[in-house]
């Protein structure tokens, strides 16, 4: 395989960035993630790819549940802050107010909005495992625009 063209066409592939949070007792992880999309209607599901050294990765496995946090377009800031793990300090995360779903599981209130639910299917192949979970809750903070990798001039992929 031409390796460079390889790299060069999956990078076509426009991705939104979105802060998913998982929640286990007191351990808490929030992470930007960019692999997400809509799989169904009916019943709503979502996949998300989620490398496997995450740390966020172990509490999807544990709990099931999961919160994605859409991000607006200009909210670059929030993105790069949850490309590292960050402990949460009170109602604060990464320098942002977080509040709980409904599962549990953290979402950014600063955030366009969210979605959140249960994780039903888990396919643990290469260096990402792709998780599967079905929708049970949904919250519009205010419709936007969303953050793409295109605009914070960042590539994850190929």
């Amino acid at each position: 395989m031409d390796e460079a063209a390889k790299k060069t066409v999956l990078r076509m592939i426009p991705y939104g960035l979105y802060v998913l949070g998982a929640k286990q007792g007191e351990a808490m992880s929030m992470a930007t993630i960019n692999w997400v999309t809509q799989a169904s209607f009916a019943p709503p599901l979502v996949v998300l790819g989620v490398k496997a050294d995450a740390g966020g990765h172990a509490l999807l496995k544990a709990t099931r549940q999961f919160a994605l946090s859409m991000l607006k377009s200009g909210q670059k800031d929030m993105a790069y802050a949850f490309f590292k793990p960050v402990a949460p300090q009170g109602n604060m995360i990464g320098g942002f107010e977080f509040a709980l779903a409904g599962n549990g599981s953290p979402v950014l209130t600063a955030a366009a909005g969210y979605v959140a639910g249960t994780i039903h299917e888990i396919v643990e192949r290469g260096d990402h495992s792709v998780f599967v979970g079905e929708v049970t809750e949904a919250r519009l903070h205010g419709a936007a625009d969303i953050l793409t990798l295109k605009e914070i001039g960042a590539n994850y992929g190929g």
